[in-house]
């Protein structure tokens, strides 16, 4: 149980105006990624590793959001040799919220399990954040050092581009999400790199936007496409649409026995 009031939409609590905070900005540097496509743009919010970087955490925020309240999260629960990149969607028309503009991934047309998809937003969007993933194998990371996540729309995206790449990952943390074209993979393992790799769901039982039941449909889809004993799904009692201090806990964990320290 993540205790007391479930914190706003998209982990706000845990984000609320990053650039004041001192700690942040001695933490943080905001970097321009320079990936040929468009992920250049806007600068991603980057958390640098307090000695070589020898692993990377990727992670997508949310509709509406931006990457840099995850960064500062990320601060907080940093490990040294890890480097934490926190990238920003593009701005865009979003279907769902009447064509206002917002950053998101790709368009979102309906909240409901058989809601038309964006399918070539989702394809490009997966397309640019393995370009990130690419130039963090040229800046010297390997991709099996490197662990993929997000929040939301940005988890989402997450696994989608997780089990479509070519590139061998460390892992996935997928928070409060689902999995986007889940038509679009096969009813058996997906071949390729990914087949066994690590997973680390988590959803709040009380999620009104993305309710729980996206999560365990999502789990189930999950262990037929890659080893099942590597997907771990945990929930959180009256966490709504949201993050909390206990799920940030199993992130780190999760993350720190994947990316161990290597020098």
């Amino acid at each position: 149980m993540c205790g007391g009031p479930a914190q706003p939409a998209a982990a706000t609590a845990l984000r609320e105006a990053p650039e004041k905070n001192p700690l942040f900005r001695l933490r943080c540097e905001l970097r321009r990624c320079m990936c040929g496509n468009n992920m250049s743009t806007p600068l991603p919010a980057i958390v640098p590793a307090a000695r070589k970087a020898t692993a990377a955490v990727i992670f997508l925020h949310g509709l509406g959001d931006t990457g840099h309240g995850w960064a500062e999260a990320f601060a907080g629960i940093r490990s040294s040799h890890i480097k934490y990149i926190c990238p920003h969607a593009p701005v865009r028309p979003v279907t769902l919220n009447m064509n206002v503009a917002m950053p998101s991934w790709f368009d979102i047309i309906g909240l409901s399990p058989d809601s038309q998809e964006d399918e070539s937003g989702i394809k490009q969007a997966a397309e640019n954040i393995k370009a990130l993933i690419d130039q963090e194998v040229k800046n010297g990371i390997p991709s099996n050092r490197i662990i993929l996540g997000g929040f939301s729309q940005g988890g989402a995206l997450s696994l989608y581009t997780a089990l479509t790449t070519q590139q061998k990952l460390a892992g996935v943390t997928a928070l409060s999400c689902w999995l986007p074209l889940r038509a679009s993979f096969p009813q058996g393992p997906i071949g390729g790199a990914n087949r066994d790799i690590s997973i680390l769901q988590c959803h709040g039982d009380c999620d009104p936007l993305v309710p729980l039941m996206f999560g365990s449909l999502t789990v189930e889809k999950l262990k037929t496409l890659v080893n099942p004993a590597n997907v771990t799904f945990k929930t959180y009692e009256g966490m709504m649409h949201s993050s909390c201090q206990q799920e940030m806990m199993d992130v780190k964990q999760f993350i720190d026995k994947l990316l161990p320290p290597i020098d």
